[in-house]
């Protein structure tokens, strides 16, 4: 749950007050007179929503293929298939970043079980994108040494 802007999972709700656990296990005590937005993160389903960058040469159609073969051995899998409604599959070209072209995976699961397929997801497609050739871009740092060539004195 999402309490105007303050998310975890709520340990206790009274007259006075909702107190939220987050991801970290800070404890946060919300007056409820001063609640004016809430968001449910686990009715009916949660979803695993995830951006991708891959590199410019990649070829798209194969990134498609491996993307959407992952979410489903991932979904038929004995120890993750109950917790997975729909398997994460491409859903579009989300951007085009500085180093990458940037996609949007997107998957239905059990609430309050995004956060474990999400992970298990992005190792498994670590390892798939390993397997194919398929490259995760990272920035890269030129350092250039302005004085390169010159003669150094001794100290």
């Amino acid at each position: 749950m999402c309490i105007d802007g303050t998310c975890g999972v709520v340990e206790d709700i009274n007259l006075r007050l909702t107190i939220l656990r987050d991801l970290d296990g800070t404890v946060h005590y919300i007056p409820n007179g001063n609640v004016t937005k809430t968001s449910n993160m686990s009715k009916d389903f949660a979803r695993v929503n995830m951006n991708v960058g891959i590199g410019y040469d990649a070829d798209l159609d194969k990134v498609v293929q491996v993307v959407n073969r992952v979410g489903i051995e991932l979904a038929a899998d004995e120890q993750w298939k109950e917790k997975i409604k729909k398997a994460p599959e491409f859903l579009r070209v989300d951007s085009f970043g500085d180093y990458s072209v940037n996609i949007k995976i997107l998957g239905d699961v059990e609430p309050l079980q995004q956060w474990a397929v999400t992970g298990e997801y992005h190792r498994r497609l670590k390892a798939a994108f390993d397997a194919e050739g398929i490259e995760i871009p990272f920035p890269v740092t030129v350092v250039k040494l302005m004085n390169e060539g010159a003669e150094q004195k001794p100290a």
